[in-house]
C-alpha cells in the first residue's frame, strides 16, 4: 500500500491508552480502511530504540515480518486480526509536534505496517 492522502478514507485512531485488540477490532467491525496507531515511538524498529541506540525504524513492513520478527507493534492477537482483514495500521508517535497531520496528508511519518 502506498501512502496517500487520506481525505475522507475510513480511518480509526488509537493511542497507546487504548487497548490493541479492541481498536483493531472496532477499526475492522467500523469499515476502517487504516489504523493509526499514536505512541510513544515514532515508528516500529528492529529492536527497542531506549534500550538499543542503533535500532533501525522501518518506514513500511508487512504483518507477516512484523509478526515473524516478533516486534513489539501491537498484541499479536491485534496484528493478525490487522492482517487477516487487510486493514493496514501506521504506527507513530503521538506526542511529536504535526505527526498526525503528515500521516492524514499521506506523508513519511512512523511506520506502515501492511499485507
Amino acid at each position: 500500500m502506498n501512502r496517500k492522502r487520506i481525505g475522507r478514507r475510513k480511518t480509526f485512531c488509537i493511542t497507546s491508552k487504548s487497548t490493541d485488540t479492541a481498536a483493531a477490532l472496532r477499526g475492522s467491525e467500523m469499515g476502517a480502511e487504516i489504523v493509526l496507531k499514536g505512541t510513544k515511538v515514532d515508528g516500529v524498529y528492529t529492536d527497542d530504540p531506549k534500550r538499543n541506540p542503533r535500532a533501525q525504524r522501518y518506514a513500511k513492513i508487512s504483518f507477516d515480518e512484523a509478526i515473524n520478527k516478533n516486534l513489539k507493534v501491537m498484541d499479536a492477537t491485534a496484528l493478525t486480526l490487522c492482517r487477516d482483514q487487510k486493514l493496514p495500521i501506521n504506527v507513530f508517535n503521538i506526542f511529536k509536534k504535526d505527526a498526525l497531520k503528515r500521516v492524514v496528508l499521506g506523508e513519511d511519518e512512523g511506520t506502515l505496517v501492511h499485507v
